[in-house]
């Protein structure tokens, strides 16, 4: 996991809008003035708009070309982001830009497996083109519902075999552990939907080869773990009290610990903390079962305490 310090907004303004698939909407970015802030493959930017809630979107054009292009699904239970994008923001607006952070940082490697479930081919895409240049042995196999709200297909085909694409609609399933037994060495970049990732995880628990962003923190299911819990804030010399239906990270936050956050929905990593005594309630998507076992860290944004007192390196 990466960490990362805080960034500054920057405005940006929307040089072009274009269609990339039915329902995706590809954004290209610019600088106001000067230049926008550089990049790797897998990172990705806050969109931030007044009145808007700030959504986190993966980068997938060229980082060396000095624009920042995003894609966005048009959501029907959308917070705002992605229905402003579509219906509202227009080519010449001006928006702020947070970031770019990467938590999903291209490993240097000689092989590569890379899996794309809808528009989670945006973060693979840079990658995919990193790994080509590289000289690497690389393949993508890039799921989706239909051909036709897949973005970014010309492209891929442009690659030839290394890119296996397979639409649902044409009778393409996936067959994931044949696939995994197809290609047994080197890592394996993976974003797309829960279902997914989380065969994934079961068929690579232990961690050291899946790489994987989720777009979206799933459903939980509910804890027996509820009511309040102290944390003791080692370093600080502070402990306080996390009542039901506050988290950690909130509560750390009330007594003046500055902790570095991002998603807030445990699927990014950016909070995670030290864990000195105490037993975690892990609720993230980010730590491998052997990581929970060992019970040295957690995510603060949504994990919480199964015991009455938890102490923290904090």
């Amino acid at each position: 996991m990466t960490s990362h310090e805080e960034s500054p907004d920057v405005p940006a303004r929307v040089r072009s809008m274009t269609v990339a698939a039915t329902g995706v909407l590809s954004v290209e970015l610019v600088p106001v003035e000067g230049a926008l802030p550089t990049w790797e493959p897998g990172a990705h930017i806050d969109l931030v708009i007044p009145g808007v809630p700030v959504r986190q979107y993966s980068l997938w054009g060229a980082p060396e070309d000095g624009a920042l292009r995003i894609a966005v699904l048009e959501e029907h239970e959308s917070r705002g982001g992605s229905s402003y994008v579509h219906r509202t923001l227009r080519p010449g607006d001006t928006v702020e830009v947070r970031g770019p952070r990467n938590h999903f940082v291209l490993e240097g490697a000689s092989e590569y497996l890379f899996i794309a479930g809808g528009i989670g081919i945006t973060p693979l895409l840079p990658m995919v083109r990193r790994a080509r240049e590289s000289g690497a042995t690389w393949t993508l196999v890039y799921l989706g519902a239909t051909a036709e709200r897949m973005p970014f297909l010309d492209e891929l085909r442009g690659y030839g075999e290394n890119v296996v694409v397979m639409p649902r609609d044409a009778g393409d399933r996936a067959d994931l552990p044949a696939l995994l037994a197809a290609h047994p060495a080197g890592l394996v970049y993976a974003c797309g939907p829960e279902r997914m990732l989380g065969e994934l995880r079961e068929l690579l628990p232990d961690g050291d080869r899946l790489r994987f962003e989720y777009f979206a923190a799933p459903e939980v299911e509910a804890s027996d773990q509820t009511g309040s819990f102290v944390v003791r804030l080692e370093r600080t010399g502070v402990d306080v009290e996390v009542v039901e239906g506050v988290s950690v990270l909130e509560a750390m936050r009330s007594v003046g610990v500055d902790v570095l956050s991002d998603c807030e929905e445990g699927i990014c990593g950016s909070c995670e903390t030290g864990v000195l005594s105490g037993e975690v309630d892990h609720r993230d998507l980010v730590l491998t079962k052997q990581e929970r076992a060992a019970n040295d860290c957690m995510m603060v944004c949504v994990s919480r305490a199964a015991c009455p007192l938890l102490v923290l390196d904090a």
